[in-house]
């Protein structure tokens, strides 16, 4: 592969948020440019999703783009391009919609093989493997904390689906935990039904937490704690030297931290357990990268 600087278009589309800009890959560096994100409506309409991603597409498009990496959440047909995701309670209304053709379509792509897209939690690995926290690790897990709970297992700068410690399809959220779905504790939904106050949202909760509130403090300490318990064995299983957490709810890792090291002995062994170092770009930057390697 060539060191020759390559332009990419990137994309990234989370549950409540839309992300784009253009990175220039320089063989095993990244810079990116005109770095946009917009918030969106998990339960918008299809047409206005396809809008806000028409938009920010549109802010990042250059001649110089060689090729487009696009971060999406599963359930989604990442070969085909067509949205799966239904019955989730975000971007619902997305279901069956060929994201290639409405991108190929919206920014006059000729050849819309060039349009590759990613799980999201499988780039934002990938980027903090290729320019942030996971950097030089061989062996690595990554978690995005949000609206659901994404994952990702690397080895050797490769996502994994299948292995010795690896879940169906790199997927823990489709491991069942203390009798139930895992993402009716870890995640958004599962943060806000144990705080039990209408009309808080997890900044709300945070923001309580950290000025002393001992229901706030005590909703996180149990987050932490039942993340850790849940992530020890995984730890133990796929033997990675980092982990790093992303996500929105990463941003309150302050307030939970230590009841899920004192709930994960395995985490203590670790190298590196932090938050990502590229938080905001590193699914862009690896859905880039995807794209890159591609070519």
């Amino acid at each position: 592969m060539s060191d020759r600087p390559v332009t990419v278009g990137g994309i990234e589309l989370g549950g409540s948020h839309v992300s784009s800009a253009r990175i220039v890959v320089h063989g095993d560096t990244t810079d990116l440019v005109d770095l946009r994100r917009a918030d969106v409506s998990p339960d918008a309409s299809r047409d206005e999703l396809l809008a806000c991603i028409v938009s920010a597409a549109s802010h990042a498009a250059d001649p110089s783009i060689a090729a487009w990496g696009v971060a999406v959440p599963g359930p989604f047909d990442y070969a085909g391009g067509v949205s799966r995701i239904r019955g989730v309670a975000k971007l619902d209304a997305l279901y069956g919609v060929d994201l290639r053709r409405e991108l190929a379509s919206a920014l006059r792509i000729r050849s819309p093989d060039v349009i590759r897209f990613i799980n999201d939690a499988s780039a934002f690995l990938i980027g903090e493997s290729f320019a942030g926290a996971a950097r030089g690790h061989r062996q690595a897990i990554g978690l995005t904390l949000g609206t659901g709970l994404g994952s990702a297992f690397l080895r050797d700068g490769g996502i994994l689906e299948t292995g010795p410690g690896v879940p169906p399809e790199g997927r823990l959220d489709l491991i069942p935990f203390r009798g139930g779905a895992i993402e009716d504790r870890i995640s958004r939904r599962g943060l806000l039904a144990a705080y039990g106050r209408p009309g808080a949202d997890v900044i709300d909760i945070a923001a309580r937490a950290r000025a002393g509130e001992a229901d706030a403090k005590e909703v996180f300490a149990g987050f932490g704690a039942a993340l850790g318990e849940f992530m020890a064995p995984w730890l133990v299983a796929f033997a990675p030297t980092a982990l790093i957490i992303g996500g929105s709810i990463s941003r309150s890792w302050d307030l939970f931290v230590d009841t899920f090291r004192l709930a994960c002995p395995p985490a203590l062994a670790l190298s590196t357990c932090e938050v990502a170092q590229r938080l905001d770009e590193a699914a862009l930057i690896g859905a880039a990268v995807h794209a890159w390697r591609d070519l």
